[in-house]
């Protein structure tokens, strides 16, 4: 770097920034302001660094970029005398961190006019009052209305989740509920019916044979398969034809849950031998008050099991409990967000996964990434009304980790592409969408996991991959 003798207010009045300021304005830029000279390849300033100095080019090429996962990404080039960076917000003073937002590099030798920050800041704000509090009021009330939107957005997201979610729980609660309602009466009947049965009609080693053979009902019913139709037809026929030559009343209602346990004829010839004819209708009825009894315990369990994995999912999704940075399993996050968005994904949509179950955890904020998840979720189903194939794949690209959602939508036109990841740009009707879930998902992904996400878009086939960091970061913030 070197440095050289300060403009004149001529040559000041040459670059479009300045050539409407008055004599006395150019003449105090004069004085302020100092010319630097920097060689091909030199960095001007680095992303991060305390905002110091407003740059205005003089002469020679530059080159802005950015870091992503460790990788200088340029974002604009440029050759045109007098475009100016740095300290572009200086006139905010300390109502925002005062810190380059990308990193000003030399693509040839280049020759700066360069004034202090807080001198940039004291002309804006000195000779032009109108437009500082116009400035302020776009940067203050963009960011206040950012903020808004992206927590309304936030809660609208909660609040369709919240739903789903509700809608998955009620079923099988509600089955529960009812199969526990049913098996009080089946216990009823069965402490009826026992006491018909053990009134002293039988002694003691009949009544422990009855025992076995409920043992060994239950046991059937546990392991029975179900039978084809026509099967089923006809064990349910040979049930009831032999319960009604037994004198057993009603005998078309116990068919069925005794063929469906597995209980045929010499099953039942076996009982009447053990109680006799005369008990046989209490026998067969408590038997198969029993086996109902346990079928509908299995719903029970079944149910609650439901409900269980369901709580587990949103507790995984949610990463209640759980520090907000921490080691986690992509493919675990990524599934339980699929189980909390069960109700948004239509029937006609089929999901597909294709993981690399060899890859490693990561250090990653949990609940953050669901939100990514939910986002490009969400969208690749709304991209498929008429249904469609959402594949996710993972995989590992030598130090990323590559989670991959492709859809078999309408596609994303070329021409609207560049802006997907814009704040409040969508491309869904008035209503239906702010703008912000990619917005969101690009910040979640860049700015706190350093990492990166990229699109490629055709009719039938969108691709959303998102990069992270495979290996132990020092810091992530």
């Amino acid at each position: 770097m070197s440095t050289s003798a300060h403009l004149s207010p001529e040559q000041l009045r040459t670059l479009f920034l300045f050539e409407e300021l008055s004599d006395g304005q150019l003449d105090w830029l004069a004085e302020r302001g100092r010319t630097e000279r920097r060689p091909a390849g030199g960095v001007v300033y680095g992303e991060g660094e305390p905002a110091t100095c407003f740059f205005v080019l003089l002469s020679g090429a530059i080159a802005l970029s950015r870091v992503l996962h460790g990788d200088d990404v340029e974002v604009n080039r440029t050759d045109q005398r007098g475009v100016y960076s740095g300290a572009t917000r200086a006139y905010l003073g300390d109502r925002v961190e005062q810190r380059y937002p990308h990193t000003l590099r030399a693509v040839t030798d280049a020759e700066f006019f360069v004034l202090p920050a807080n001198e940039f800041a004291h002309a804006v704000q000195t000779w032009f009052p109108m437009a500082l509090h116009l400035l302020e009021g776009l940067f203050f009330g963009t960011r206040a209305a950012n903020a808004i939107i992206s927590e309304r957005e936030r809660l609208m997201a909660l609040a369709s989740l919240s739903a789903g979610l509700t809608h998955e729980l009620n079923n099988p609660a509600a089955a529960a509920v009812r199969a526990t309602a049913a098996l009080r009466e089946r216990v009823a009947g069965m402490r009826h019916k026992l006491a018909m049965i053990a009134d002293g009609r039988l002694d003691g080693t009949e009544l422990h044979r009855l025992v076995e053979l409920q043992d060994d009902a239950v046991q059937r019913a546990a392991t029975a398969s179900a039978l084809p139709a026509l099967a089923a037809a006809d064990a349910e026929d040979a049930v009831g034809d032999w319960l009604d030559e037994h004198g057993v009343a009603e005998g078309w209602d116990l068919a069925p849950t005794l063929a469906a346990a597995g209980i045929g004829v010499p099953w039942l010839t076996t009982a009447a031998g053990t109680v006799g004819e005369d008990n046989l209708g209490p026998t067969v009825r408590w038997l198969v008050y029993t086996v109902d009894a346990e079928l509908l315990m299995g719903e029970i369990d079944d149910a609650v099991t439901r409900i269980s994995r369901l709580v587990g999912a949103a507790q995984q999704y949610a990463q209640l409990d759980r520090a907000p940075q921490q080691t986690v399993d992509v493919h675990t996050l990524i599934d339980a967000t699929l189980t909390m968005l069960q109700a948004k994904i239509p029937s006609g949509v089929a999901v597909v996964k294709e993981y690399d179950r060899e890859l490693p955890p990561i250090p990653a904020f949990g609940a953050e990434l669901n939100q990514v998840w939910t986002n490009l979720i969400v969208n690749a189903v709304d991209a498929m009304p008429a249904g469609g194939t959402l594949t996710i794949r993972t995989w590992r690209e030598d130090a990323l980790l590559v989670v991959e959602f492709t859809d078999t939508g309408t596609g994303i036109p070329a021409d609207i592409r560049p802006r997907i990841f814009e704040p409040f740009f969508t491309t869904k009707p008035v209503g239906e969408g702010t703008g912000l879930g990619l917005d969101i998902s690009y910040r979640i992904v860049v700015n706190k996991h350093h990492g990166d996400i990229r699109v490629s878009s055709q009719p039938g086939e969108t691709r959303f991959r998102v990069c992270l960091p495979a290996g132990a970061q020092d810091e992530i913030s």
